[in-house]
């Protein structure tokens, strides 16, 4: 056979493939993309993610005291870093990070908030997270322990971490 008796043929298949996936690209479900107030919540998700995908690679880190680097973590330098790294400015120290943004509900943290902790409920600060997700998995948290490093939990099932829950901050869109 020759080549020129092949060129309708290879044409035809191409054109039959480019439609395809173009009627396949249609019929994808579509996102909400817009709240209320009209922010980009594709936008917000996406940054989300990335955000708790970024402190997942951290992940391992040892812990150093007042460290802000990847030679070394204490839990606010974690936070101040993973932030920085998406143009998000928090505080240095936990007390102050748990100043900046918007409260929200730890029940209803999203990645990328951040949990605050105490000793007992009238006591300061004396730790913060950064939300890796909250499903019916449970509250699951990055951060940096003096013991173990920066470490992945989850917080629902942790007689530890859970009782000493305090408060959450909304820092990407609040």
């Amino acid at each position: 056979m020759k080549i020129k008796s092949l060129f309708p043929l290879i044409f035809f298949a191409t054109a039959c493939l480019s439609m395809a996936r173009c009627a396949a690209l249609q019929h994808q479900p579509k996102v909400a993309t817009t709240e209320k107030s009209g922010k980009n919540v594709d936008k917000d998700a996406r940054l989300r993610n990335d955000i708790a995908t970024y402190a997942r690679q951290q992940i391992g880190t040892r812990y150093v005291y007042a460290g802000k680097n990847p030679q070394g973590f204490d839990c606010s330098g974690f936070v101040f870093f993973v932030m920085k790294k998406y143009g998000i400015s928090v505080p240095g120290s936990s007390r102050s990070q748990e100043k900046y943004g918007k409260h929200v509900s730890p029940l209803a943290s999203k990645p990328g908030d951040l949990i605050f902790f105490r000793r007992d409920k009238k006591g300061e600060v004396f730790h913060v997270a950064i939300v890796y997700s909250n499903d019916k998995n449970g509250l699951q948290v990055i951060h940096s322990t003096s013991s173990r490093g920066v470490v992945l939990d989850n917080l629902s099932n942790n007689s530890y971490w859970k009782p000493k829950i305090s408060t959450a901050r909304n820092v990407i869109s609040g």
